[in-house]
């Protein structure tokens, strides 16, 4: 006989037996809060904590049993009544206070700050801006996603995240006077609603008002409102369709109306002092179906998204619909598959044949009755209840030729996981609809913020989560707690301590660079360090180095990583924040070890920024490299002025190098040859263009315009060759068709070139008959074939004739172009005979 209470037991029936709703006992609370009618409350949803704060419109009797504190501080309890935080508060008088999705303690002020405090008691504070301060926040609601505020002007701002963004304007409601009460952006507001967006506001022409509380179900489709006088008004969300009109006095409640919240989408719940009334709509009456729950004293509501926990003096309950799958189960006389399933498991451990007349009854339906056991199963509390249907659908699996264990499975984990977390010690009463809208993540986090770290640590190994978030955690808390400890070998300890849990629990893969971070943002720069130098990814490494001012360090890391970006990075990021003469030194004392950045700085500064690329080489007196950036430069100019400025730079650099001696002087007569330019352009009115030519160029440019005198000069002055001045002559005075001018040339003494040079050169540039004009100048062997490249064939063979060469007549005749030569050279043959 099974002593454990049956499911059904704290059922009641509604909707003619159809829908049932139950009271679930979660923890026993006596003695371990104050007077919650005293305070001020505010709930976390998904089995959060809350947060009292003692209500100042009220009197406090003095030596009332329970726990007390001061009206300037906040108590944050787990639903188990588990003191989790306690912190004071001096900020200004306090307008709302709420909970955020990941249990972080929003508490905004009447001048429009507000703080955001983890279970640590850490915060963030920010601020809803100038005007907010100015003119004082009335009221304010604030939800798991941002807030709404109502300013002393009556205008709305609204926050729609908590990372400090600023706030936005909704549309001017347009009203005299506060609201008597408003949800987000709804306003109740003398008779009617008023729906305020940040574009327009709207009026919902409701005439049942003023409300004093107005309530959206979870799902956002309802509204649950309450007038002054009482009446409660359950209404669509659009105000189309009524569901239940409801005066509160017929319930049999004392006193006012204390709370107006949703239990799940389907019901509402009313409570006073020792009361709490659930009111569900009727096809067959308007005013609803009622169920009363009696407590001692006076109790707060918190609307999940299955139920509602109730947190009375000394208990904490959760009421909810019973669901479909438990009804299906456990109500009494249900025919149901998966109750047939049940009770044939029953007899299976009774060893009664009945189990197996049950099971070939539901022959056909026993998959979908296995699928039932086992959601059934994720909505008991009891691990009694849930052990016993998880067994009936593993009982029943049995029987089917093919099924996938892995809903089974992952109930399984996902019961054993929030077992754990229901124990009172923990205090997180999360219903397994909750569980799978959260995530085990995020499960996890909350673990981890109330420093639950062994738990977190077993539930992520037991799920085959990375440990990485918990050990990042600990590794935080850790480090935070020995801060005020910290003396000669502590940071090795530590660091220790870390490094040996890391490698242990998260397999070597968990980054160091965020612990450092927190290392170094409470003051323990050593300890960052050492935990950097433990940090295999140098992406993670080089930023915190760089916040934490290790220049030199994050640089050879960067090096060291052989990532061409991250070293850039680093170079800029140095740039710009160190003096230049700092940054300089930085790379020049690295040496060898710094090499690799010293050549990608110049590479960049080559392209993006030469005026830094002049200093870093002036700085580590590098005179070769500044004088090619000088000519670099020079060859990049345009102004003559600021070419000779370059190359007279460059001229000082080489100069001041004992090892550059032939380059100061080639940059000397760089400058002579410019000046000589420059006049000899101011000489012509500028009608030739000198400047920025070679030697060369200079003289064929003068022989060209017929400034033979100049040619000569520059020939002079550097020192040209006799034997490329009578090239340069001999090249420009062809390209002018000046064959004259080049036959008084050729004459005026004798060409140190020789004259094949002269033939050559007329025959590649097309001119044969000049060319040939010359041959006769050249040495006597080399005539016949100069005048074959002149393609006179005639003198060719004269000059065989002439030379008695018989043997190379005969070889021109073989090679002549046509018959008519060949019987011209036939004929010379002939007269050689």
């Amino acid at each position: 006989m099974d002593t454990v209470q049956h499911p059904s037991a704290t059922w009641e029936a509604v909707s003619n037996g159809i829908v049932f709703y139950r009271r679930q006992q979660l923890y026993t609370l006596p003695g371990k809060l104050p007077n919650i009618a005293d305070y001020l409350i505010a709930g976390c949803k998904n089995g959060g904590p809350i947060a009292l704060m003692r209500d100042t419109s009220k009197l406090v009797a003095l030596g009332r049993g329970g726990p007390a504190f001061s009206k300037s501080q906040i108590q944050v309890y787990s639903p188990a009544g588990e003191g989790l935080l306690l912190f004071s508060w001096d900020q200004g008088r306090i307008v709302r206070f709420g909970w955020t999705f990941d249990e972080r303690l929003v508490v905004l002020n009447e001048e429009g700050v507000y703080r955001l405090y983890d279970l640590q008691g850490d915060y963030q504070q920010f601020s809803l801006g100038n005007e907010a301060a100015e003119l004082g926040i009335i009221d304010a609601r604030i939800h798991e996603n941002g807030l709404v505020a109502l300013t002393g002007s009556l205008t709305l701002l609204e926050v729609k995240d908590w990372e400090g963004g600023r706030p936005l304007a909704l549309a001017n409601p347009g009203i005299s006077e506060p609201p008597h009460s408003h949800v987000e952006v709804l306003l109740s507001v003398d008779a009617t609603i008023l729906t305020v967006d940040n574009l327009e506001s709207a009026d919902q022409r409701v005439a049942r008002g003023p409300f004093l509380h107005v309530s959206p179900s979870p799902n956002g489709k309802f509204l649950a409102l309450l007038t002054f006088s009482g009446l409660l008004w359950v209404v669509s969300s659009d105000f189309q369709r009524e569901l239940v009109v409801l005066d509160t006095a017929t319930v049999g409640a004392e006193g006012p109306v204390n709370q107006v919240e949703w239990c799940g989408n389907d019901a509402v719940l009313v409570t006073w002092n020792d009361l709490a009334s659930l009111i569900l709509p009727s096809r067959d009456n308007l005013a609803g179906e009622t169920l009363r729950y009696l407590y001692f004293g006076a109790t707060f509501v918190v609307t999940e998204a299955d139920g509602a926990r109730v947190i009375g003096q000394d208990v904490c309950d959760f009421i909810q619909k019973v669901p479909a799958s438990s009804v299906s189960i456990f109500r009494p006389g249900s025919t149901s598959s998966s109750a047939i399933l049940f009770a044939a498991w029953e007899s299976f451990v009774q060893r009664s044949p009945k189990a197996d007349e049950n099971i070939r009854s539901i022959r056909s339906d026993l998959a979908a009755a296995v699928n039932e056991c086992i959601d059934a199963a994720g909505h008991e509390w009891d691990p009694h209840w849930q052990r016993k249907l998880l067994s009936a659908a593993k009982f029943g699996w049995g029987f089917l030729d093919l099924y996938n264990p892995t809903d089974f499975i992952a109930m399984g984990q996902a019961l054993k996981v929030l077992n754990a977390v229901r124990f009172y010690e923990i205090g997180i009463p999360l219903t397994y609809s909750e569980y799978q809208y959260v995530s085990p993540a995020h499960l996890i986090n909350r673990l981890t913020s109330r420093n639950l770290h062994l738990l977190a640590i077993r539930v992520s190994s037991f799920l085959s989560l990375k440990p990485d978030v918990v050990l990042k955690h600990w590794a935080s808390v850790k480090i935070a707690r020995s801060k005020s400890s910290a003396v000669d070998g502590e940071d090795d300890e530590v660091c220790r301590l870390i490094v040996d849990k890391f490698e242990k629990l998260g397999g070597g893969e968990v980054s160091y660079a965020d612990i450092a971070r927190r290392a170094w943002e409470v003051g323990r720069t050593g300890l960052a360090t050492k935990l950097l130098d433990h940090e295999t990814r140098a992406s993670d490494q080089v930023p915190l180095l760089l916040t934490m001012k290790e220049d030199k360090l994050a640089l050879v890391k960067a090096v060291d990583s052989g990532d061409t970006d991250l070293v850039y990075h680093v170079l800029l990021h140095l740039h710009k924040r160190l003096p230049l003469g700092s940054f300089f030194k930085l790379i020049e004392d690295g040496g060898d070890q710094l090499a690799p950045a010293s050549k990608l700085l110049q590479v960049y500064a080559r392209e993006q920024n030469r005026e830094m690329l002049r200093d870093f080489y002036y700085s580590d007196d590098r005179r070769v490299e500044s004088a090619t950036l000088a000519l670099d430069e020079a060859a990049q100019m345009t102004d003559p002025h600021a070419v000779m400025t370059a190359v007279n730079a460059a001229e000082k650099f080489f100069s001041e190098d004992k090892d550059r001696p032939f380059e100061a002087k080639m940059m000397n007569e760089s400058v002579r040859l410019l000046a000589l330019q420059q006049q000899y352009e101011k000489d012509s009115d500028g009608k030739v263009k000198f400047f920025g030519q070679s030697v060369s160029e200079t003289i064929r440019t003068c022989i060209s315009n017929d400034m033979s005198k100049k040619a000569d000069r520059v020939k002079s002055e550097f020192k040209v060759p006799d034997k490329r001045f009578w090239y340069l002559k001999l090249h420009a005075l062809t390209a002018m068709r000046n064959f004259d001018a080049l036959d008084t040339f050729a004459r005026s003494r004798r060409s140190p070139i020789g004259y094949e040079a002269f033939v050559r050169h007329l025959v590649e540039a097309g001119h044969l008959k000049q060319a040939a004009l010359y041959v006769v100048r050249c040495d006597g062997p080399k005539r016949v074939g100069l005048y074959v490249l002149c393609e006179d064939w005639r003198a060719a063979g004269r000059e065989c004739k002439e030379r008695g060469d018989k043997k190379g007549m005969e070889q021109l005749r073989k090679s002549c172009p046509n018959a008519l030569i060949a019987r011209e050279l036939d004929q010379l043959i002939a007269s050689m005979k």
